[in-house]
């Protein structure tokens, strides 16, 4: 079966993982668990069979991927090889949206700029605002 061209069916988290969708096996099976994962439209389980011509959509954070099964294959493979298993269908609209959620979130809240871990007077004092300890 290490021929994918003779390869009839394969499991779907172990197809997610071999494409390189997900790093570890354990995350493409979680995502099939919490309903990220859809089959032709209908919610699939990791034990799933995929075939060719199956549509996958995926929901990885803010993207909802549309992917197609061009290829079978069931051990993980280079990333330059991947496109000749599947194909997005994911618009660049959904892309560039993405994005720029990301660029928005990023400058919405910034980081303050700290001075390392603080000092033992400064930690008192820290305590005493937040909890209202009164001085004797």
């Amino acid at each position: 079966m290490s021929d994918h061209q003779q390869m009839e069916k394969v499991r779907l988290d172990r197809w997610l993982w071999a494409t390189r969708i997900f790093k570890t096996r354990s995350l493409s099976t979680d995502a099939c668990k919490r309903n990220w994962v859809k089959v032709n439209d209908q919610l699939a389980k990791p034990s799933r069979y995929l075939r060719v011509g199956d549509i996958l959509s995926i929901r990885q954070g803010p993207i909802d991927k549309k992917l197609q099964v061009v290829g079978l294959l069931d051990k993980r493979t280079s990333a330059s090889k991947v496109p000749e298993f599947l194909e997005d269908l994911t618009s660049q609209e959904t892309y560039q949206r993405a994005q720029e959620d990301h660029a928005k979130r990023k400058f919405a809240y910034p980081r303050t700029v700290s001075k390392g871990r603080p000092s033992k007077k400064q930690r008192r004092d820290l305590e005493d605002f937040l909890f209202g300890r009164e001085e004797v």
